[in-house]
C-alpha cells in the first residue's frame, strides 16, 4: 500500500512540476531563436509623384539589408526589411503602417518618406510604442517631441536660418514665399513666418501650388509685380522645378533660393539650364568631392557612395541618405540591445555623436531630430554641378 502511495505521490509531483514549467513558460518573454530574423519595417514613397525620394531610400535600405546578412547579421540573426510602398498617399501609409505593426510584428520601422504621410501614422505608432524614424523633413514631426518617433532628415527649422543668413549677406531684406500645399510646404511657411521678421525681414508675397500643378506663372506673375527681392520656394519635385523654368520664361531675374527638399539630381534634371544660379541648403551628400579632407563626415559619405554605385551603377543622393541614417540608427540600437522595442527606443534617444550622412546626430529626451544648423551647406548650381557657397 505504502510503495503504491509512493508511486502515486510521485506522478502527482512530475504532473505538478511540468503543468508549473508550462505556465512558467508562456508568462516568460519570448525570445528569439537562434535562427529568427529581426524584423524592421520601412514605408516609402516608391511610386507615385514621390518616387525619386522613396526608391533611392528603397534601394538603400535593400543595399544595408544585404550588407548587414552578408556580415553574419546582427547578433547571429538576420536582418529582415519589410518594404512598404504608400505611394505618396496617407491612406495607403495608414494601411502600410497597420500592417507592419500588426501583422509583421516589427521591431521598428524607417520612413515614412514624406512629412503628410508620417504625420498620418503618428497616432499608430505611439499607441503601438513602437519605434519609427522618419525621412521626412517637416520640424511637426518632431517638435513637440514624442515618445516613440524620430527623424533623420534636416527640418526646415535649421535650414531657414541658413536661408536667411545668406540673403543678408546679399543684402536682402524683401523676400517672395512659394510654398507647395501639402504638409512640408505648410511647415516651411510656418517656420518662415516665424523666423524672418524676428531677423528683420518682410515677407511681400505668399503664393501656394499643388503637387500636379504645371504652370506657376499666375503665382509667379503676381509675385513679380511685388517689390521682393528674391523668391523662396519650399516644396519638393516637380513643382519646384516648374516654378525655376517659369521664372526663366518670365524673365524675372531676382534670385531663387529652393529648399533642401531638392537637393538631388532630378531637380536639375527637370528644370534644365534654368536652374542654374539657384541657391539652396543641402546636405553635405551632394558636395562631398568639395568637403575638407578632415570633415568627419567625408568618409562616410564616401563608403556610401563606393556601395551604392557598385550596386546601382548610379550616384546616391540625400534622400537615400536619409534612408541610411535611420536604418544604421536602428541597427545600431538592435546590437546594443536586441530585439526589445523599448529598449531600442531607449538605445536611440541616448544616441551621441553618430556620424551619418545628413549629420551628426545627437538625440535627448527633448530634441527627436538630433541635428543642427550646421549639418547644412549653402549650395549654388553652376554650369549643372552643386557648389559649395561660403556665407559664414
Amino acid at each position: 500500500m505504502f510503495k503504491s502511495m509512493r508511486v502515486l505521490f510521485t506522478v502527482m509531483l512530475l504532473v505538478g512540476v511540468t503543468f508549473c514549467a508550462v505556465l512558467l513558460s508562456g508568462c516568460a518573454p519570448k525570445q528569439k531563436k537562434a535562427d529568427e530574423a529581426y524584423k524592421i519595417g520601412a514605408i516609402l514613397s516608391i511610386t507615385g509623384r514621390a518616387s525619386p525620394i522613396g526608391q533611392p531610400e528603397k534601394e538603400t535600405v535593400e543595399l544595408l539589408q544585404e550588407q548587414i546578412n552578408k556580415a553574419g547579421g546582427i547578433n547571429g540573426h538576420k536582418v529582415e526589411i519589410i518594404v512598404e510602398d504608400d505611394a505618396g498617399d496617407e491612406t495607403k501609409a495608414v494601411m502600410a503602417a497597420k500592417k507592419l505593426l500588426n501583422k509583421d510584428n516589427v521591431l521598428a520601422v524607417v520612413g515614412p518618406s514624406l512629412s503628410g504621410t508620417t504625420l498620418a501614422i503618428v497616432k499608430l505608432f505611439e499607441e503601438s510604442q513602437t519605434p519609427m524614424v522618419s525621412c521626412a523633413a517637416s520640424v511637426k514631426i518632431t517638435d513637440p517631441v514624442q515618445k516613440w518617433i524620430f527623424q533623420v532628415a534636416l527640418t526646415d527649422r535649421y535650414s531657414i536660418p541658413n536661408i536667411l543668413r545668406y540673403l543678408e549677406s546679399k543684402g536682402i531684406k524683401k523676400i517672395a514665399f512659394i510654398s507647395d500645399s501639402n504638409a512640408y510646404g505648410q511647415s516651411g511657411l510656418a517656420e518662415m513666418e516665424n523666423t524672418a521678421p524676428q531677423k528683420g525681414f518682410e515677407i511681400v508675397a505668399k503664393e501656394t501650388f499643388g503637387g500636379e500643378d504645371t504652370d506657376m506663372t499666375p503665382q509667379l506673375t503676381r509675385i513679380k509685380g511685388t517689390d521682393a527681392q528674391a523668391v523662396v520656394c519650399w516644396g519638393t519635385n516637380p513643382g519646384p522645378a516648374v516654378i525655376t523654368r517659369n521664372m526663366k520664361q518670365l524673365k524675372m531675374t531676382i534670385p531663387l533660393i529652393q529648399s533642401q527638399g531638392v537637393a538631388n539630381a532630378k531637380y536639375i534634371e527637370l528644370s534644365g539650364d534654368a536652374a542654374n544660379g539657384v541657391v539652396m541648403p543641402a546636405g553635405r551628400m551632394i558636395v562631398t568631392a568639395q568637403l575638407a579632407e578632415n570633415d568627419p563626415q567625408k568618409p562616410i559619405l564616401l563608403e556610401y557612395q563606393k556601395a551604392f554605385e557598385a550596386k546601382y551603377k548610379k550616384t546616391p543622393d540625400h534622400y537615400g541618405g536619409h534612408a541610411y541614417d535611420a536604418v544604421k540608427l536602428i541597427f545600431k540600437a538592435l546590437e546594443k540591445v536586441g530585439p526589445d522595442k523599448a529598449l531600442i527606443r531607449d538605445e536611440i534617444e541616448k544616441t551621441t555623436n553618430f556620424v551619418g550622412i545628413d549629420g551628426i546626430f545627437n538625440y535627448s529626451a527633448t530634441n527627436h531630430n538630433g541635428l543642427s544648423e550646421d549639418s547644412f551647406e549653402m549650395v549654388q548650381i553652376v554650369d549643372g554641378k552643386w557648389t559649395i557657397l561660403k556665407t559664414k
